[in-house]
Formats: C-alpha cells, structure tokens, sequence
C-alpha cells in the first residue's frame, strides 16, 4: 500500500515503506508549460528537506526542484534525461527520483491529495 502526499512547492511523493517516490505535479507542469530539460542529482546523494535537487526548464522559465523529505537517493528516473516531455504528457506517472527516507517523522508535514487540491484553488 502506499501513501501520496504534496508539498506548496508542487511536488508530490508516494510513500510506499521505506521509500519515496518523488516528482512534480499535474499543477506545476500545467505552470511551467512545456518541459525541455529536467537536472537530476546523483544516486547515492543525500538531501535534507527543503533542498533543491534538480531543475525543471521549461520554454517559460526554469524552476528548482525541492527535496519534499529527508532521503538519500536510490533511483534516478533516467527516461526524463533524454525526454523530458515525458512530464508533459503525465506529470503524476513520469516521477524524477527515488529515495530511502530517512526521517518519517516529516511526512506529517506534508499535505493530502484534498488539502493540496484546496491549496491549488487558493492560489
């Protein structure tokens, strides 16, 4: 079983044991128009909460990506690296990273799939 969860800076995350999967929202795609490159870290790298760990460019700008938890990089989605469009089609599917967590105490502070869509109609 597992668990999606968001953050106020467009990432989302799928909880499933001690790993997470992490990538951008259908919203932040939608705000970013057409992806044409996305920089993802190393395996093996850790980051701390709040951290960028890539970039997403766009034909409208360039935006970081955060590290919505604590982890340490196990997977990369190396697909996204020679096309990045993939995040256009379906941003909820095309994830970017893996990670082992490695504090679970932080996922408390994230938000639901119905608090983030009541964020989103805020904005």
């Amino acid at each position: 079983m597992s668990e999606l969860y968001f953050t106020k800076k467009h990432e989302w995350v799928k909880v499933e044991g001690e790993h997470a999967t992490i990538g951008i929202s259908d919203y932040a795609q939608e705000q970013l128009g057409d992806i044409v490159f996305i920089e993802l870290p190393d395996v093996d790298e850790d980051f701390e909460r709040g951290d960028d760990f890539g970039v997403v460019e766009s034909v409208k700008a360039a935006s970081d990506i955060y590290m919505p938890i604590s982890g340490k990089v196990v997977e990369i989605n190396e697909e996204l690296e020679d096309s990045p469009d993939l995040v256009n089609e379906d941003a909820m599917t095309n994830w970017m990273v893996k990670v082992e967590i490695t504090n679970k105490e932080e996922l408390a502070d994230l938000l639901s799939e119905d608090q983030y869509k009541d964020f989103i109609e805020e904005e």
